[in-house]
């Protein structure tokens, strides 16, 4: 087991969620569709969009369902004028 899969068991677990609450393949969706966000969108964006993904799933949407919305959206979306704002430290 890596570390991805130690901690994304652990978290789930933490989370009162069954042991089994992400598939490899589910993992590499909610993955793939943050790098497209990150992408296409702006990096902050990703982290939030998995968080909306689970939200979604949690109201009735399939993974799979959720994902392609989000990866339409960001395709569709605009380029950034200007690079997002930076936080510094």
């Amino acid at each position: 087991m890596n570390t991805l899969e130690e901690w994304t068991a652990a978290a789930g677990a933490g989370l009162g969620l069954d042991s089994g609450a992400l598939s490899t393949a589910e993992t590499k969706a909610v993955l793939d569709v943050a790098g497209d966000v990150a992408h296409a969108v702006a990096r902050p964006a990703a982290p939030l969009t998995a968080y909306l993904l689970g939200v979604a799933v949690g109201r009735g949407l399939t993974l799979a369902e959720a994902a392609d919305r989000v990866r339409a959206l960001a395709a569709r979306w605009p380029e950034n004028a200007e690079p997002p704002a930076t936080t510094q430290p």
